[in-house]
């Protein structure tokens, strides 16, 4: 039935709920309305993923409408998704495997799926993979020697959550918590020269920390210099894996000075020590951001480079409204 929506979306204009016509005004709460939006339109909520492709990881650019988007929140088949966003990709023998949220429309509580394909293009879902009783997104997957790891947010959870591939890609154990106590946003964890290093967003996406460990599951310290990014918005947030490319790494960041999630800025880190970190904007301007049509329409927040073959590939996700 689409008459409930419909007239709670007029009465919203006007500023009075239904079934209080008496006079008395209320406003419809953003999640009400965007259910009844969401009834109206038979949508998949803001945020759904796409393939760039390009030279570089630098250089990445929309094929067009035939592609993209390769993976929404219709495609989902075990849950009612409200959307899919955060892809991350890691290779396996000779396939590529997507991890990314999934909004359940009903909880508005997000979880892990996984989709899987041959060329980075075509992708066939897979299912939830990782689900808590908290909101779960970002799943940052990385190798370590024989073994798999993810380290999603778990910012609802107070914590960030390690978790290992048992029986990949389905099967996750929780392992242990590599921090604890605070709402850390989007951790991004990589290895160089002999340390593992852990970015978090803190706030209202205006700081990063950092924090390093010579062990994955030792002490974790936190840096001299924390906050590493105070008050900007332009880069505190991470946007998707620590980037290694031409012998340099590359932190890739959300701009949110204009509003969340519009665009992705690429920020070359120049120093990276115990006791040091500085880091330089590495291209003038956006490598993702906001089309101003059709999917990826309103911004774009993550980004994930992979190379295949001599082309280079870019996961994504983008916002339509």
């Amino acid at each position: 039935m689409i008459i409930r929506p419909l007239l709670d979306l007029l009465l919203f204009v006007a500023g009075i709920k239904l079934g209080d016509m008496a006079g008395r005004k209320r406003l419809l709460t953003k999640k009400r309305l965007r259910r009844n939006w969401l009834k109206l339109t038979g949508g998949f909520g803001p945020w759904s993923i796409g393939v760039l492709e390009g030279p570089d990881p630098f250089s990445l650019v929309d094929p067009g409408p035939s592609l993209n988007p390769v993976f929404t929140g219709a495609d989902v088949t075990d849950v009612d998704a409200l959307f899919v966003a955060d892809p991350f990709v890691i290779k396996r023998d000779k396939e590529f495997f997507m991890f990314f949220e999934i909004m359940k429309r009903k909880e508005e509580r997000g979880c892990i799926g996984a989709a899987v394909s041959q060329d980075g293009k075509d992708w066939t879902y897979l299912g939830v993979v990782l689900e808590e009783d908290f909101h779960l997104s970002f799943p940052c997957v990385f190798k370590r020697k024989d073994k798999i790891y993810m380290v999603p947010e778990s910012s609802d959870d107070w914590s960030v959550r390690l978790y290992e591939a048992e029986g990949f890609p389905k099967g996750w154990r929780h392992v242990g918590n590599l921090l604890a106590g605070y709402q850390f946003k989007d951790p991004t964890i990589f290895r160089h020269q002999g340390l593992w290093w852990l970015f978090v967003s803190a706030g209202k996406n205006e700081i990063t920390n950092l924090y390093f460990s010579e062990r994955l599951f030792g002490k974790w310290t936190a840096h001299a210099q924390n906050p590493i990014v105070r008050l900007d918005r332009k880069r505190a947030r991470s946007a998707g894996k620590i980037l290694e490319y031409n012998g340099k790494i590359f932190r890739l960041a959300q701009d949110n000075s204009k509003r969340y999630g519009r665009e992705v800025l690429a920020w070359e880190i120049t120093s990276l020590s115990p006791t040091s970190y500085r880091e330089r904007l590495a291209v003038p301007r956006s490598l993702v951001t906001a089309s101003g049509r059709g999917w990826n329409r309103a911004g774009m927040h993550t980004l994930n480079p992979l190379k295949v073959g001599e082309t280079w590939l870019g996961l994504v996700d983008g916002r339509r409204f």
